[in-house]
């Protein structure tokens, strides 16, 4: 200790209190410090652990939110197009505060700025930028603001974004270290999640794909193979709508044959237009076609509010060679992301098997047609040459027996049997017709054309209608009334599928010789009195057409009764010609 004279001298107190507080909050920061630095390596941590993007985003923003104290927080991932985000989460807001302001940004005005130059952005008053240009009605009140981008292999994958730092204070240059440190970390952790889920994305088409083929090579329906196809792209894709749809006949429009999903039951046996709509530009571009939100879309012309609560949407051409056979199209719920290029390519070739199952349809129908036409050739020839002649023999016999015939009675009785054989050559002859006749062949025949109306109508309903055909239909029912007999099942089974909400259905064509007698029962809610009948109207001016009518009425199960009878022309269809005669021969 010093001494001056004969006393001691203190050092003042003040000075001590200056140098033990100066130390104090030295400690302090340095304690400060080392916890922000444990929490961001708890964030690191944290945001890599998880494997689904989804995840690993939403901890991305929480940890941002901790680790700067910030009061809200997002995170807008950028779109296909480079310009716009496709994705936007919030952190802070409630539900109701969400719901309240409405659509997220889609990156105008400052977040734009942040996409248009990706460097990190920080702001003590948002208001004073010039890219701000306020905020939305119901929008809780921001002040200070702090914006990082978020780089995945050196491409812009997004943007965080943080206001209202708690206290009052303004986000500083730690914060803005300590979010750019966190963003690194973040860009690891999303092309982690990223390959993961496109190799488990990979791993399920290829499962998929096994599926597929397996029930192709078994022989399943087109159908069947199709309506598979639509729900394990649906699946994978996370989608909530999947349709096929298929074109008619001209090419100018297209039909949803299979739909399942959201809102299926309303738009399955829809009729798309090709031009101006989202299906048809892929089926004439032979092309993917995407839309980033359906529900706002002009191409979507689905039925009125079957596409409200729908998203991103995608479709697709089921192509095989040069030829589109159809649309495989896929939508997903509002907010979700869009379909990116990495999930389309395999969607495309997914797609192609669709087609592949439809050519193989049309190869084994085309086989099965050529063994029929052999066969049917086969019956006619055998018909001709054996029971015809043998028949026309048994005539002739006969009518030279009944010369020696001295009995009224029995004379009258063999007359009969010569004119009864007359007439039994007369419908073998028409059917021989009928066998050898192209129009009358499997394709273009009426039996064939209902069984194939029936079975395309399956889909639709979710149950395959029994049936059941009597008497001549391919040789004694008229072109013309065929051709509406086919149309009028058609609509028939639509409004089943459309409005009966049935479990079955039951389908009957029957020739009597005078009449022909569609019709049409289901077990479903009926036909509600007063209801809508402008779309029956058709069915009734096509058996007026004919000079016939239309019923309707309720089984004794309940449902609903269609009866669509029209007469027909007396003597077939014109072709029985001949008899039992030398003039018959032949």
């Amino acid at each position: 200790m010093e001494t001056i004279g004969d006393g001691p001298v203190r050092l003042p107190h003040l000075r001590l209190d200056e140098l033990l507080g100066e130390l104090q909050a030295r400690l302090d920061a340095a304690r400060g410090t080392r916890d922000r630095v444990h929490s961001l390596l708890e964030a690191v941590l944290s945001v890599g652990r998880g494997l689904d993007v989804e995840h690993a985003l939403r901890r991305i923003i929480e940890a941002a939110v901790a680790l700067v104290e910030a009061r809200y927080g997002a995170l807008g991932v950028i779109g296909p197009d480079g310009r716009t985000l496709s994705q936007f989460l919030t952190v802070g807001l409630t539900d109701e505060q969400i719901k309240a302001i409405g659509p997220f940004p889609s990156g105008h005005g400052l977040l734009g700025e942040l996409i248009r130059l990706p460097e990190p952005l920080r702001l003590p008053k948002i208001s004073e930028h010039s890219a701000s240009y306020g905020f939305p009605p119901n929008h809780p009140p921001m002040h200070s603001f702090l914006g990082v981008p978020i780089r995945v292999r050196d491409q812009v994958f997004g943007n965080l974004y943080l206001t209202e730092k708690r206290g009052g204070a303004d986000f500083d240059e730690e914060d803005e270290a300590v979010l750019s440190t966190l963003a690194v970390a973040a860009g690891v952790a999303i092309d982690n999640a990223r390959l993961y889920e496109e190799s488990t994305r990979r791993e399920r088409w290829l499962r998929a794909g096994a599926r597929v083929t397996n029930s192709l090579m078994s022989g399943s329906p087109r159908e069947s193979v199709t309506a598979q196809i639509a729900e394990l792209a649906k699946e994978i894709t996370e989608a909530r709508l999947a349709t096929v749809s298929l074109p008619l006949k001209g090419g100018s429009a297209l039909r949803v044959d299979i739909a399942t999903g959201e809102a299926a039951d309303d738009i399955r046996g829809l009729t798309l237009p090709v031009e101006g709509t989202l299906a048809g530009a892929a089926f004439s571009g032979r092309e993917p076609v995407c839309s980033p939100g359906v529900a706002e879309d002009p191409r979507a012309t689905e039925a009125p509010g079957a596409v409200a609560g729908l998203g991103p949407a995608v479709a697709v051409p089921i192509s095989f060679g040069e030829t589109a056979k159809g649309v495989l199209f896929l939508a997903r719920g509002t907010g979700r992301p869009v379909f990116s290029e990495a999930e389309v390519e395999p969607l495309l070739l997914f797609a192609g098997q669709a087609a592949l199952a439809m050519e193989l349809a049309e190869r084994r129908t085309d086989a099965e047609q050529l063994a029929l036409l052999e066969e049917r050739d086969r019956i006619a020839r055998d018909l001709h040459d054996l029971a015809i002649q043998r028949l026309f023999a048994t005539g002739m016999t006969l009518q030279s027996a009944d010369r020696f015939i001295d009995h009224p009675e029995a004379s009258e009785r063999v007359q009969r049997a010569v004119g009864d054989l007359d007439e039994t050559i007369k419908i073998i002859r028409s059917t021989i017709f009928g066998l050898r006749s192209r129009e009358t062949a499997p394709q273009h025949g009426l039996r064939m054309r209902v069984v194939r109306t029936v079975g395309e109508a399956a889909a639709a309903l979710g149950f395959t209608p029994s049936l059941r055909m009597e008497g001549l239909l391919d040789t004694q029912v008229p072109r013309a009334a065929a051709d509406d007999v086919v149309a009028v099942l058609g609509e028939a089974l639509a409004n089943v599928a459309r409005h009966a909400h049935a479990a079955s259905a039951d389908v009957a064509v029957v020739n009597d010789g005078r009449s022909l007698v569609l019709t049409v029962t289901d077990n479903g809610v009926g036909m509600p009195s007063g209801g809508r009948r402008s779309g029956l109207r058709n069915l009734a001016e096509r058996a007026e057409h004919h000079g016939g009518h239309v019923r309707f009425g309720t089984p004794p199960g309940g449902g609903t009764l269609l009866t669509w009878e029209i007469p027909l022309p007396t003597g077939g269809t014109g072709t029985e010609t001949g008899g039992t005669g030398p003039s018959g021969a032949d």
